[in-house]
């Protein structure tokens, strides 16, 4: 019998000085997977891409995008369905950042522009006491560091999910949904150098907001707890 791929479901690219660099979402959470590249299969739904089977894929990770989830394209709709369905076929699912928010939505939460503005750089987060219990994040420390990029979050979580995550500036940085449907707000693929490289690309959207981006850079440091999350997902995807 053929093993099962592990399916990254790309929702968007990245910025653009990343993009002339060779990488993009799926290499980064590839590179921290601990799994090889000839068991992933990476899906471009917003480029029209079609979803493999379900009974093909052993986990799914949801990636970030530029795109909004109120822009509600019939691509962010058919994906939806598919992670309905991949939740109750059990397969385990991981969504960040859009991904995060996308199942928020699919699940029945509310998803729109934060009413604070962006959220961006090297933040702290706090488990909830729930998350102690967590397959995914039990193992991390009570408090730690991650990376974030987004103007948009999960305004008000699934009535089925569970509060695993959260900061003072963001109140839903992860949930999950029965055993095996996680959504992260926090991005565990990106490194300090990739986010420094958001903020100085973003640096005239951020002055224009009120932000300094030249403390924003100084505050970015490297999140090696919340990058273990890519592994640990993986490992709770089988062989």
């Amino acid at each position: 019998m053929q093993a099962k791929s592990l399916l990254i479901i790309k929702t968007g690219t990245t910025i653009a000085s990343l993009l002339k660099q060779g990488v993009d979402f799926e290499d980064w959470f590839i590179a921290s997977s601990g799994r090889g590249a000839d068991e992933f299969v990476v899906k471009s739904v917003f480029l029209g891409e079609p979803l493999p089977d379900l009974r093909e894929t052993a986990g799914i990770i949801v990636t970030g995008s530029p795109a909004y989830v109120t822009d509600r394209t019939d691509w962010n709709d058919s994906t939806a369905a598919y992670l309905r369905e991949a939740h109750e076929r059990e397969v385990p699912v991981l969504g960040v950042c859009y991904g995060h928010q996308l199942l928020a939505w699919a699940f029945g939460g509310d998803v729109g522009f934060h009413p604070h503005g962006r959220e961006i750089g090297t933040v702290p987060i706090e488990l909830s006491s729930a998350a102690g219990y967590d397959a995914l994040l039990g193992q991390l420390p009570k408090r730690f560091h991650a990376q974030v990029s987004h103007q948009q979050s999960v305004l008000r979580l699934p009535d089925a999910a569970e509060l695993l995550a959260a900061n003072d500036f963001e109140p839903h940085h992860a949930f999950r949904i029965g055993s095996f449907t996680w959504g992260i707000q926090f991005h565990p693929e990106f490194s300090a150098e990739v986010t420094a490289a958001y903020i100085t690309e973003r640096s005239a959207d951020l002055e224009a907001e009120g932000i300094n981006p030249a403390e924003l850079l100084a505050q970015v440091s490297s999140s090696p707890e919340a990058a273990t999350l890519i592994g640990r997902f993986c490992s709770l995807c089988g062989k």
